[in-house]
């Protein structure tokens, strides 16, 4: 695969990356933040705030730490607006209705890939011509599944 600028992590990799350092989701988001333009949405943002927000989470991290990581990644982000007609144009829908706002963040930052941990996503691989990739994969080199 040629250079990717864009690239969209979805909540499972995010959480893993930030409860777990040193994995290879945190492995994965620290190749993306250095070499690409990590994209999110309000809703995308959203979600993982009230994700790590959950108390079952304090046995791994502690809440404030948590919310650093939400912090950092609100300020190294960029943002796109994902509008209606980006979620509509989300064919095939993804089997989790959940998951359609990162097919629709894909096409509204015109990114380049979408990192996932999740097999809803990643059963469209590749979706409209764009790579669906587990984080391993992300930073394997080409890129290839």
């Amino acid at each position: 695969m040629s250079r990717i600028g864009r690239v969209v992590l979805d909540t499972s990799t995010l959480v893993s990356a930030a409860l777990r350092i040193g994995s290879v989701p945190h492995q994965a988001l620290l190749k993306a933040l250095g070499s690409c333009d990590v994209c999110a949405s309000l809703e995308t943002l959203a979600e993982l705030e009230e994700v790590l927000d959950r108390d079952k989470f304090d046995r791994y991290l502690d809440r404030e730490s948590r919310l650093s990581f939400i912090a950092l990644m609100r300020r190294h982000m960029h943002l796109f607006a994902v509008q209606d007609a980006d979620t509509e144009a989300v064919v095939p829908p993804c089997r989790d209705p959940r998951d359609t706002q990162f097919l629709a963040l894909v096409l509204a930052a015109e990114a380049d890939v979408l990192v996932s941990s999740d097999e809803d996503l990643l059963v469209l691989h590749p979706w409209r011509g764009i790579p669906i990739v587990t984080p391993a994969e992300f930073l394997a080199p080409g890129l290839s599944r």
